[in-house]
This record gives C-alpha cells, sequence and structure tokens, in this order.
C-alpha cells in the first residue's frame, strides 16, 4: 500500500495482559492514496519499535506499506480513537511481518501530495463557526464537524 499519511497519533503504552508487569506500545496513523479512499493502520509491540516507526515518519510524508495484516474494523470501537474512513477494514503493523518504507512524495506522484489538502468528511456534513453561534442552543449535544482554518498562530 502506497500512500500519504494524513493523519498521526502520539505513541501510548499500556499495561500488558498477557505479561503481568510488562507494557505494550502503540500509535495509529491514516493513510490516504485517493480523493476518495483513506484507511486506519495501527502497530502494537515493545516500546523501541514503536518509537522507531512512529519516529520514522510525520504527517505529510508518502509511506509503503508492506505485507499488512488487513482486519475488519469495529466501526463502533474503532471510531471512537480513530478518524471515520470510508473503508471497513484497518490495517494492523506487525514488528515480525511488516515493513514501512518513507520516500518523498516528490519522487512519488505529486497528486498523492495534493491528497494531503482535501478534507476527509463530506462536504456538506460541516456546520459554518456562524452557524453554531446562531444556532447555538439547537445544538447542544450534538457532535458536529467543523471546517475552518488557521489564520494565525502567535
Amino acid at each position: 500500500v502506497i500512500g500519504v499519511v494524513i493523519g498521526k497519533t502520539d505513541v501510548r503504552g499500556f499495561p500488558d495482559r498477557k505479561n503481568i508487569g510488562s507494557e505494550r506500545y502503540t500509535f495509529s496513523f491514516t493513510l490516504r492514496d485517493s480523493p476518495t479512499f483513506f484507511i486506519n493502520v495501527n502497530s502494537w509491540g515493545r516500546e523501541e519499535y514503536i518509537r522507531s516507526l512512529s519516529e520514522s515518519f510525520r504527517v505529510g510524508d508518502c509511506v509503503t506499506i508492506e505485507n499488512p495484516l488487513v482486519q475488519s474494523k469495529e466501526a463502533e470501537r474503532e471510531e471512537k480513537f480513530n478518524p471515520v474512513t470510508p473503508s471497513c477494514y484497518k490495517l494492523l503493523l506487525s514488528e515480525n511481518h511488516s515493513v514501512v518504507k518513507t520516500s518523498s512524495c516528490y519522487g512519488m506522484d505529486t497528486k498523492l501530495l495534493s491528497l494531503l489538502h482535501l478534507p476527509v468528511k463530506d462536504p456538506q456534513d460541516y456546520y459554518s463557526l456562524g452557524d453554531i453561534t446562531a444556532n447555538g442552543q439547537s445544538l447542544d449535544g450534538r457532535i458536529l464537524n467543523v471546517l475552518a482554518a488557521v489564520m494565525s498562530v502567535s
């Protein structure tokens, strides 16, 4: 699978239920290879492997994933912690079987780089800040999609 990384989580550690007293580490990222298709990629393993893998690429990098495990996603559970994707699958990286290679998007395909700036939600499924301000009471308690741009950082 070749695509551009459009989102990425931080590395987190969890107690390992199988090996009491040790921890397993994880991080995930979202990979996009066309305007309409993107998929979540999860990786679990030893701290050294996960930290090294996480530090090997950033959002905006193009990566090639070799030999991932393809799993059906549990939509309700998966989408609490990961972006909602159009695929009913997710990819799982394994330390022993999977390989992630980073390369320049410019060298691979400029079309991949342009995917980084496309919204992942339907353009009709957004509220403007003006709509939220005007209709705040009626929207109370609802989950909303907001499309906004940062004007300045200081």
